[in-house]
């Protein structure tokens, strides 16, 4: 009977670990014990001294480490339960430390390091799982088991590039040796003027950004201190500029905002499928109607932003347009974003919106053959051509800082020049 009650209890014990230890998405995870997908035996972590004895904010001085990668349809508890983690414990931490780490969101590929004490018993003491690559949570196995969440130092570094480009923005940087996530950082400083659907070869750009590692890796580029891009031979200069009471932001050679009051187009590095015009044949009724909007084909799944500030005035289904998105910026100007796959969360008529800011994501819904958004531009309740519409700047510098920024400009555009540009000679600084 007492053998019968044991097995009934945990056969609850583990149905409970499974609730617990399986993802957000269904998936169970379990993790490797060796950096390299390998299981370590002792004789291979005997001795196994960290490098740095300060880590994780932990003084590991005297004790072993263990590191490994959570991989794939395997469970938490196959780590630690080897070194004596049993099924209390692990509902300690499913179920008690929640609210520091929900263990359900573990996911696969992130890096762990277990920490023994150097004794003939190699007590576990701390459990440590990377939930990015700054941010990590501690298991602390003493008395009682806590858990508490802290960042990795994170070190900026200034850097500067330049390229001409003969192909892509994306694999001009990759030959620089410049991180690819540049190329979303520049498309978002310069989407006011450079129409990166039409980059031609033979335009080239230089650039001075900060760039942050963790553990001597990259984790992103920050930002973007100033730049400028040779489009169709016209120069761009971008310069950050903030004081106290002038908001940041990017402005140019003669001290006009960078950022347009509109932004070129609703989604990123995709590519012009069909265009605003009087008559065309509809692909999938074949009836021949005016195309009131502009087509960009994206995957879907492609976020797509408002290309302006503005207040949502419909965000709705219909049988032809699909999901979409409308947003009145002013009294003269709304634009429209049709087929979407769905619209962002806390997206509804009544909500302000900012430039640049997810309202949906590329779909197929509507009247619509393939995954792309139709983007439509109103002025003054008539549909234009969003490609041609002149459209107002954005505020300059305000007087009180002109002075200011004149300075900062000069600097920022002396420090551009001397960056050398491969594949093109030098010319002079544009004054």
């Amino acid at each position: 009977m007492l053998r019968l009650v044991g097995l009934m209890l945990g056969t609850c014990v583990a149905g409970l670990l499974v609730w617990w230890l399986v993802d957000i998405d269904g998936r169970l995870n379990r993790t490797l014990f060796g950096s390299e997908g390998e299981v370590l035996d002792s004789t291979e972590i005997e001795g196994a001294f960290p490098s740095d004895p300060l880590k994780y904010g932990l003084d590991l001085t005297g004790c072993e480490t263990l590191t490994g990668q959570v991989k794939r349809n395997e469970f938490l508890h196959d780590i630690l339960s080897p070194y004596g983690i049993g099924p209390v414990e692990l509902d300690v931490m499913g179920r008690g430390l929640k609210d520091t780490f929900d263990v359900r969101k573990m996911r696969a590929g992130h890096p762990y390091t277990l920490v023994f004490d150097h004794d003939p018993d190699r007590r576990l003491r701390f459990f440590v799982y990377e939930i990015s690559r700054t941010d990590y949570v501690v298991y602390s196995f003493d008395s009682v088991i806590t858990a508490h969440k802290d960042k990795k130092p994170v070190r900026v570094e200034t850097r500067q590039t330049a390229g001409t480009i003969h192909s892509s923005l994306y694999l001009t940087l990759d030959q620089q040796g410049a991180s690819p996530e540049l190329a979303i950082k520049l498309s978002e400083v310069y989407a006011w003027a450079v129409d990166f659907y039409r980059i031609q070869k033979g335009d080239w750009f230089r650039v001075i950004y900060d760039e942050q590692f963790v553990d001597s890796q990259s984790v992103g580029i920050s930002h973007i201190k100033g730049a400028v891009f040779n489009h169709y031979g016209h120069d761009y200069y971008a310069v950050w500029f903030e004081a106290h009471g002038q908001e940041g932001d990017y402005f140019d050679q003669d001290n006009r905002a960078c950022r347009s009051t509109f932004l070129k187009a609703p989604v990123r590095f995709t590519r012009i499928s069909s265009r605003y015009t009087l008559s065309r044949k509809h692909p999938k009724t074949g009836v021949v109607k005016p195309h009131f909007g502009t087509d960009y084909a994206a995957p879907y799944g492609t976020p797509i932003v408002s290309t302006a500030n503005g207040t949502v005035s419909e965000a709705t289904h219909s049988k032809y347009n699909g999901n979409y998105v409308k947003v009145r910026h002013n009294s003269t100007y709304s634009t429209q974003y049709l087929h979407m796959q769905k619209i962002a969360s806390g997206i509804r008529p009544g909500v302000r919106v900012q430039q640049g800011q997810v309202i949906g994501y590329v779909g197929s819904t509507g009247l619509a053959t393939g995954p792309h958004v139709c983007y439509r531009f109103w002025v003054n309740g008539r549909q234009l051509d969003a490609l041609k519409v002149e459209l107002p700047p954005a505020e300059p510098v305000k007087a009180e800082y002109l002075d200011a920024y004149e300075a900062v400009k000069r600097e920022m555009m002396e420090r551009l020049q001397q960056i050398p540009v491969p594949g093109r000679e030098e010319v002079a600084l544009t004054k």
